[in-house]
């Protein structure tokens, strides 16, 4: 009885271990998933948006619409920030996708949404449907929770072990930052002017002249009516 009880004892902490390993195995699986679901939606999204700024993909710009558009916002020369906002967007929805060379995938997407913010949206209400930061602070939000989570056994450099050196990651962010705020303290260029007095009393002149012959012309077929013979019946009527 005694060392049956004894085994009864040993081998209950010994089950009990082993549950707790596999709810443990159980949740680090779901969790993979969850960031593997993540990373394919975010990353595949990003990717698919740089393709249309990068190779005029999807009814995108290209790099050339993309170059004018960043000029108008005041980043001049065009060409070379719309092939680093494009190849980061494409490169880090790539590398985000994938799982791979973790973490500059999501460094790459909090670079272009922090430009995008600041450059783009500022100063409107925070709603898409207002034009405003809704969706770039969505992607730098999942882009931070993945720098800090990592991209999960689901990826590329689990599969690889691959761990990018901490001071190669530090370099690269700080190359990435001072780009960043290059980008946001370049100077907005102004709007297109309002039209001056000047322009403004000419339209107006010009309006009242097309107002005028078109009153002109009616007057005229309105004389050509007076002219025009009295009513004196049908045709059969006329010699009664």
């Amino acid at each position: 009885m005694k060392l049956e009880l004894m085994e009864k004892q040993r081998i209950t902490p010994s089950l009990k271990k082993m549950a707790l390993v596999k709810r443990q195995k159980e949740s680090s699986m779901m969790s993979d998933i969850g960031l593997l679901i993540l990373r394919l939606a975010v990353g595949g999204l990003l990717a698919g948006h740089g393709t249309q700024k990068l190779f005029g993909w999807f009814s995108g710009p290209g790099l050339k619409g993309t170059a004018g558009w960043l000029e108008s916002l005041g980043l001049k020369p065009g060409t070379p920030w719309a092939t680093a906002a494009s190849a980061s967007e494409f490169g880090g929805g790539m590398l985000t996708t994938l799982g791979f060379l973790h973490p500059l995938g999501p460094l790459g997407t909090m670079g272009a949404m922090i430009m995008a913010t600041v450059k783009a949206h500022w100063g409107k209400p925070i709603w898409a449907s207002k034009g405003g930061a809704e969706l770039p602070v969505i992607n730098m939000a999942t882009a931070l929770a993945l720098t800090l989570t990592g991209p999960g056994r689901f990826s590329l450099d689990h599969v690889f072990s691959i761990r990018l050196p901490r001071a190669l990651v530090i370099a690269i962010a700080s190359v990435e930052a001072a780009t960043v705020a290059i980008g946001i303290l370049s100077p907005t260029t102004a709007p297109p002017a309002p039209p001056t007095e000047k322009q403004a009393t000419t339209t107006t002149v010009a309006a009242g002249q097309s107002t005028g012959k078109a009153q002109s012309h009616r007057t005229t077929v309105g004389d050509l009516e007076r002219l025009r013979p009295p009513y004196r019946g049908d045709w059969h009527e006329v010699g009664r």
